[in-house]
């Protein structure tokens, strides 16, 4: 037998919530002392208590612990409950990350407003270029849309067009296009550079498309496309202070795509006309 203290120091619990739990029928000690009032408990308990503390922890509510552990769940019910709480989490966590880093990117985009020289920009004439691509669909323009399409495609591409037997002959080049149901969805296309002739690469579900000659306004991005807000929106007012307009989505063009996407090369090519 164990007193209530003794207890509550090998479940690494505190006597106040052993009493709680006692209060609400959870976890009922083995005797009361009749005349102290004093609660003492035995070895044994100390699974049942494990078993409330992960419950508890998994983010069940001490009424649905009770109706758990009344319909004698297994351990390896347990451990399959601990897995899917552990994947939620950790989907939380990478939520709560990526809404932090574009956060992250909004700051950077006001603390650079104005920064941008006239000599970072430069209009030009983009020629006609030939790609082979797969295409998806974002739920919008954003990073957070964007990045879970293009990255997976990019990722499917390279190898397909080894396996076909097709060799880039220049840079990647993603560009993108209103989704033709609207909505503020996007056409995603992420392409690479390469000699071979238009039309489908065999079953691969690979294009090869041309892309058109653009007269455009071109800026280099340096830094991960996660964090490209604060130069696309800079473009953005080069062209509106230039007495340009938009005529549709930038082209990415990958310059240098190391393994540390911190270091990546990008540069943006808008497609422009006069206002």
């Amino acid at each position: 037998m164990f007193t209530i203290g003794d207890f509550a120091r090998y479940g690494q619990v505190s006597a106040r919530m052993l009493r709680h739990y006692d209060a609400i029928g959870l976890l009922r000690p083995d005797r009361t002392d009749p005349a102290t009032g004093y609660r003492f408990y035995t070895a044994a308990q100390l699974a049942r208590l494990n078993r409330v503390i992960a419950l508890k922890d998994l983010g069940f509510t001490l009424q649905q612990v009770r109706a758990v552990l009344d319909e004698r769940v297994s351990t390896e019910e347990l451990r399959g409950m601990l897995r899917l709480r552990r994947a939620e989490l950790e989907e939380a966590m990478a939520a709560t990350a990526a809404r932090l880093a574009r956060v992250e990117a909004r700051l950077r985009s006001i603390e650079s407003e104005g920064r941008m020289s006239a000599d970072d920009v430069v209009v030009r004439r983009v020629p006609a270029v030939r790609v082979a691509e797969l295409t998806g669909v974002a739920a919008g323009y954003g990073p957070e849309d964007i990045s879970p399409v293009i990255g997976p495609l990019y990722d499917r591409l390279f190898p397909l067009l080894a396996a076909a037997g097709v060799s880039p002959s220049g840079p990647g080049i993603a560009h993108y296009e209103a989704a033709p149901d609207g909505g503020g969805a996007v056409v995603v296309h992420a392409g690479v550079t390469v000699s071979a002739p238009p039309g489908p690469i065999g079953d691969t579900g690979i294009t090869v498309v041309e892309l058109p000659p653009v007269e455009a306004a071109t800026v280099v991005h340096r830094g991960s496309m996660d964090d490209v807000l604060s130069t696309a929106q800079a473009l953005a007012r080069w062209i509106d202070a230039n007495g340009y307009r938009s005529a549709g989505y930038a082209r990415e063009v990958n310059l240098e795509c190391p393994d540390d996407r911190d270091a990546w090369v990008t540069e943006l090519q808008e497609p422009i006309a006069r206002a």
